[in-house]
């Protein structure tokens, strides 16, 4: 066995988010690969939520799958809300209340063991998760002096009765864990890979709010939603190391101005927010675009329409991003397919806004921010960045029409040049104009198409994955990335390939070559229409010949875009 699929399931506020993180942490500091993701309702208490948790000795795997090896029943409605994925080879483990045997396919694989009597032994209820997290570190041979160290650094603060009470609940759990192993209905040989111990361990959320530090983000104003407001609290914890100014606004009207004047006073700005708060920020987005001031959205993407499912997952914004705002100006769109990709691409559309004076978004969603990775460290030796600021003289015009569209941007108090920006329509200077015959389509020209086809210069390559020659031709976008690539990686057709796409708009040249080499082209989305299959439409003129969509909430999993592929 290369691979442990783990996964726990219980009601709403738990702690199983409390498992999760002490489980990913403790396992990457005894050298497996492992990855973590989880479903939850958009309920303090009374709903049922999962994580899985994948551990491998090879390489992470950071996708949804359905199989499960081992299920922890924490709940008696854990069963019932996991009924499809439960296969005769899953082994449960729970208290006896919380295993409803018409849900186990497989009687001899129920194990059966009583945390909450452990737990108040030790002194309550509340330390049933970590007894749950000692069998864990059992069934995967976790050192003990990790475990002590791990769980110290985490309970210290609560005093030295909490503490001791956590270690001895993960102690009974460890000698659970080694009944278990006893038994023989569970059998894990992973290897340990020393150089895994070196990992970092981020979610989503992390690693875009890394990638802004990395960029030299000294600003954020944004008013808190789910799934995006990872990224917030972040930065409001790194905001004196780093020197951020964090702003929680009073909404999201004054978040994307805040941003805005940041940038015209010479910051590094961004906002983050989801679907439902960017939708009151489009009235900024075009104040951005006429005043030509940088900006950088990272929109963490949930299923609508209005509040919709707001703790699941979806890429329903893309066509919203591309065409919201009043007006017409440029623009361009980034959507990481993993953490490590979220870091470099929003690291490089800071940049980027920066060099051409235009907004940028880096589209996410649900699965990506809250999804927990465990990678190497990243190359800080790629990041790059420039600053784009003129000292300003008497004769300075913040608008001046230059031969590829960018105006030398000056910021006030850095020299002696008025820095005048209005957003009424506007001469070089800044000044109001309806001089409609002559500047505006000047001005339209420079803010649309110039800054485009700068844009369009700059941008990032689609990823081609799987064979150089093939016929069929699977098209994502974002998250989906790992979900195709490691199902590409199972199934034996081998004329399928992937193109992965990062940078939705504008679209590289390549992209046509691609397309038009496959007999058949299916875009991959988690939406109801196809967006980024319009995109492909709109702009190249070529129309995917199918489309597996999934709009129910939750990500694909590898199971079933390979079954796709198989029967494609």
């Amino acid at each position: 066995m290369k691979e442990v699929s783990i996964v726990l399931c219980g009601e709403a506020g738990q702690g199983i988010a409390t498992v999760e993180q002490l489980v990913t942490g403790m396992l990457k500091l005894s050298g497996y690969h492992v990855y973590s993701t989880s479903e939850f309702m958009s309920r303090i208490r009374g709903g049922t939520n999962s994580t899985l948790i994948r551990i491998s000795d090879e390489k992470s795997r950071s996708a949804f799958i359905d199989r499960i090896d081992i299920l922890f029943s924490l709940s008696s409605n854990a069963l019932k809300h996991l009924k499809h994925r439960i296969s005769p080879e899953t082994i449960i483990v729970g208290e006896e209340e919380n295993i409803a045997e018409e849900y186990c396919p497989n009687k001899e694989k129920i194990i059966k063991v009583d945390f909450t009597k452990i737990a108040n032994e030790i002194g309550g209820k509340i330390y049933t998760n970590i007894v749950v997290v000692g069998i864990f570190l059992a069934l995967f041979d976790v050192e003990e002096i990790i475990s002590k160290a791990y769980l110290t650094k985490r309970f210290s603060s609560k005093g030295d009765k909490i503490l001791q009470n956590n270690l001895n609940a993960c102690q009974r759990g460890i000698e659970l864990g080694s009944n278990i192993l006893e038994g023989g209905k569970l059998n894990i040989e992973l290897k340990k890979d020393e150089a895994v111990k070196k990992y970092l361990t981020l979610n989503g959320s992390q690693a875009i709010a890394m990638g802004g530090i990395a960029a030299g983000i000294n600003f954020i104003s944004s008013y808190p939603m789910s799934p995006s407001t990872g990224v917030l609290v972040f930065l409001s914890q790194k905001a004196e190391d780093f020197g951020i100014i964090i702003d929680q606004a009073e909404d999201e009207i004054a978040a994307v101005n805040k941003g805005i004047g940041a940038w015209y006073a010479g910051a590094r700005a961004m906002i983050t927010t989801s679907g439902g708060g960017f939708a009151l920020m489009t009235e900024g987005l075009s104040l951005s675009g006429i005043l030509e001031t940088p900006m950088v959205f990272h929109i963490a993407q949930r299923p609508g329409p209005g509040t919709g499912l707001p703790t699941r997952t979806g890429q329903e914004d893309l066509q919203f991003v591309l065409n919201s705002g009043h007006g017409e100006f440029a623009r361009a769109v980034f959507a990481p397919g993993n953490a490590e990709e979220g870091f470099f691409l929003m690291q490089h559309a800071v940049n980027l806004a920066d060099r051409y004076q235009v907004p940028v978004f880096v589209l996410t969603d649900q699965f990506l921010v809250d999804s927990h990775y465990s990678i190497p460290d990243l190359d800080l030796s790629k990041i790059e960045n420039g600053k784009h600021i003129v000292k300003t003289d008497e004769n300075y015009k913040r608008y001046l029409l230059t031969e590829n569209g960018i105006s030398p941007r000056g910021i006030p108090g850095y020299g002696t040049g008025l820095v005048n920006v209005d957003s009424d329509e506007h001469d070089e200077e800044g000044h109001i104009t309806e001089d409609v015959h002559f500047l505006r389509p000047k001005m339209v020209k420079k803010r649309l198409f110039k800054k485009l086809a700068l844009l369009k210069e700059d941008v990032i390559k689609p990823e081609l994955v799987g064979p150089a020659e093939y016929s069929t031709l699977l098209v994502g976008w974002g998250s989906t990335y790992s979900v195709i690539k490691e199902a590409l990686e199972l199934t034996e057709k081998k004329d399928v390939a992937f193109l992965h796409f990062k940078q939705v708009f504008p679209l590289s040249e390549d992209t046509v070559e691609y397309l038009l080499k496959a007999k058949k082209v299916i875009v991959v989305e988690n939406n109801a229409t196809a967006q980024f299959g319009k995109v492909l439409t709109l702009e190249l003129g070529i129309k995917p010949d199918e489309e597996l969509l999934k709009y129910n909430g939750m990500p694909f999993s590898v199971e079933e875009v390979k079954e796709y592929i198989e029967k494609s």
